[in-house]
């Protein structure tokens, strides 16, 4: 029986890391589109003297798209914000309880208090068909809006990642050394 707790826990492990690392892709896919946009608005306003107000809308958006869909990965990367200065000096068990509370604690219930009501904020938008107040503008900013409860339910589930890895790292499954940088075990 604790064998087969332990193969569940390692697919879970492996599944959850597996999700943000594609996360990860998409939003390094949003940050070349993001650079080509750039590039592009640039020649437009210094060689041809014109603007689109559309294109620069579209480069916060795919800021929020990378940012957004960057979270989930970074925290699978351990390359999360955290004060390291203290966590880098302990063992692997306390770094695990630290980890298992940080997102049973604080990380999930926050992202499901973003979530709730990001989800009231994308249907407002949803439902009066917001659109750039700029002439020229994008239309259907409920698109980008409904991106903060979608990326609050995929840095849940990299909280999530975040608690297994933690349990595996306590049941001695796993070590933090053995599963930097997203290798997958």
């Amino acid at each position: 029986m604790k064998s087969k707790s332990f193969k569940i826990l390692a697919i879970m492990d492996r599944s959850l890391v597996r999700f943000a690392s594609a996360c990860g892709a998409l939003s390094a896919l949003a940050m070349i589109l993001l650079l080509i946009n750039v590039f592009y608005d640039v020649v437009m306003r210094y060689v041809f003297n014109d603007v689109s107000i559309a294109m620069q809308e579209l480069e916060w958006h795919l800021f929020a798209l990378v940012f957004m869909l960057g979270i989930p990965y970074a925290m699978a990367e351990d390359g999360h914000v955290r004060v390291d200065i203290l966590y880098d000096s302990h063992s692997d068990r306390t770094k695990a309880w630290i980890n298992l509370f940080g997102s049973i604690g604080f990380v999930i219930p926050f992202v499901v208090l973003v979530a709730w009501f990001g989800t009231d904020f994308a249907y407002q938008a949803y439902e009066i068909n917001e659109s750039s107040g700029d002439p020229g503008g994008l239309s259907h900013r409920w698109l980008i809006k409904s991106l903060i409860p979608v990326s609050s339910v995929l840095v849940a589930l990299a909280g999530l990642g975040m608690a297994v890895r933690a349990v595996r790292v306590l049941l001695r499954q796993v070590q933090y050394s053995d599963t930097k940088q997203g290798a997958q075990i």
